[in-house]
Parts: C-alpha cells; sequence; structure tokens
C-alpha cells in the first residue's frame, strides 16, 4: 500500500469513493456500522484539493483505498458550515491547556476508507502518514466529528488516541472535535 499525497488525475476515483460512503447514500444501518462522511466533495472540490497538497490517498497498485483531507484553515476561502462553527469556536477549545486559537493546527478529515479495504489497516496508514505530513507545519491535527457517527469516534478516539477538546453544535447535529499530536512524544529527561 502506498500512501502519498493525492495528485488531480486521483479526482474521479476518489469522488466515486467520496459519494458511495456519504451519509445521504447510507442506510441507517450502513451508517451505524460502518460511519459516513458529508458535505460537497465532487471530482473538481477534490481535483482542486489535490493539486493544492491537501489530500493523501491509499494507493494499493492503482486501486484507492482511502483518502484523507489535511489542510491548514488559512487555505479554506468560504468553509462549509461545520469548519465555519469549529474555527468560530477555537477560543473555546483547549489543545493542551491552550485555546485552539493561540496553537498552530491543520483541518484533518474527511476521512474514507473503500469497503473491500476496511479493517486492513489503511485508516491508520493514512492517519500516520497525515502525522508525517503535519510534522513541521502545525503542532495538531484538528477533525470534528459528528457525534452521530460512532463508527468514526471510535477509530479516531479510542483506535487512534486523539483527544476530546470539545463540541459545539450546528441546529440539530451536535459534533465532537479532537485532535493529535504532530509531534512525537518525550520522556521529561530524554
Amino acid at each position: 500500500m502506498d500512501f502519498r499525497h493525492a495528485v488531480a488525475a486521483d479526482a474521479p476515483a476518489m469522488a466515486e469513493l467520496f459519494a458511495a460512503n456519504h451519509h445521504d447514500a447510507l442506510t441507517e444501518q450502513e451508517r451505524a456500522e460502518r460511519g459516513f462522511v458529508q458535505g460537497d466533495f465532487d471530482a473538481g472540490t477534490l481535483r482542486s484539493m489535490a493539486e493544492e497538497g491537501s489530500l493523501l490517498v491509499a494507493d494499493d497498485d492503482g486501486r484507492l483505498a482511502g483518502l484523507l483531507g489535511l489542510v491548514s484553515p488559512e487555505n479554506l476561502p468560504g468553509p462549509p458550515p461545520p469548519v465555519r462553527a469549529l474555527l468560530d469556536a477555537q477560543d473555546s477549545l483547549e489543545w493542551r491547556g491552550r485555546p485552539l486559537r493561540s496553537t498552530a493546527f491543520l483541518l484533518y478529515g474527511p476521512v474514507v476508507v473503500a469497503a473491500a479495504y476496511r479493517g486492513k489497516g489503511v485508516a491508520r496508514g493514512l492517519f500516520t502518514a497525515a502525522l508525517r505530513a503535519a510534522a513541521g507545519r502545525a503542532d495538531v491535527m484538528v477533525a470534528f466529528i459528528e457525534l452521530a457517527n460512532r463508527a468514526s469516534w471510535k477509530v479516531h478516539v479510542d483506535g487512534f488516541g486523539m483527544t476530546p477538546l470539545g463540541e459545539f453544535t450546528i441546529g440539530e447535529r451536535a459534533y465532537g472535535v479532537v485532535g493529535a499530536s504532530t509531534r512525537p512524544e518525550t520522556t521529561p529527561g530524554t
């Protein structure tokens, strides 16, 4: 499996993967079992994001196994409502005792893994690739997860150890904000 930055040519496969896992394309049971993604990520949007270097993919010898967004908040003209809400909540969200606003961070997500590759370490590989890509650019990767998306919460918080930072609500939808350090942990005195 090759974990790399996406290129413009990946856009059609990325759009197909995103559409197949979109909240509106899944039944309630499928959303509960495997999670879901939201937002408007068509081939044009994904191509643009790839050209900007803000997408990572898992490439299995030419087959797209997964994708992950990783972008600086400053590079988001007209962010969608959940991103805007997260940015508006920066003073109430804390990373290691400091307001998120005073911490260099990158937005992590969406994350999508193709059905045939679930349970095979693709999400973990993308997470690790994101940590490497973020190192030196930010102190923390920050994601928001709709609290109804228990599968995503389980993977990111329970599985990858991302730290809950707080919550925000948009209308009737509640979101949890989580973060992961991009710096290797060190033991005091070493």
